[in-house]
């Protein structure tokens, strides 16, 4: 039995540091894919799919409580690293890794 490797992610540079607000998204589109990027009030940097799997509800427009992006339609709450939501039944939103070089805000998507 043989084991699919995943191709390792190809990382894009988004913006600088200092232009991601302090608890608060922004969202950027990196090919076909809309991301929300985040910055906690910790300097922790993360990146999460642009749509609530619930309702299809922006998450870059929702808040942060903690290491959590809150949905703004409805609430939800998606975990950071694991992209968990804290509704059962609810899926997971896909999480996408995140690297700062320099300043720079680079984010990891597999093709």
């Amino acid at each position: 039995m043989s084991q699919t490797i995943a191709p390792p992610p190809r990382f894009t540079t988004i913006c600088e540091m200092h232009e991601l607000p302090i608890g608060l998204g922004r969202s950027f589109r990196i090919g076909e894919q809309s991301v929300a990027v985040f910055r906690t009030r910790t300097g922790k940097v993360f990146a999460v799919a642009n749509e609530c799997p619930h309702k299809g509800g922006p998450l870059a427009d929702g808040m942060l409580a903690g290491e959590q992006v809150v949905c703004p339609l409805h609430t939800f709450r998606f975990d950071s690293t694991s992209g968990e939501c804290d509704q059962p039944g609810v899926c997971a939103v896909a999480t996408f890794p995140v690297e700062v070089v320099d300043g720079f805000v680079r984010i990891g998507i597999t093709a």
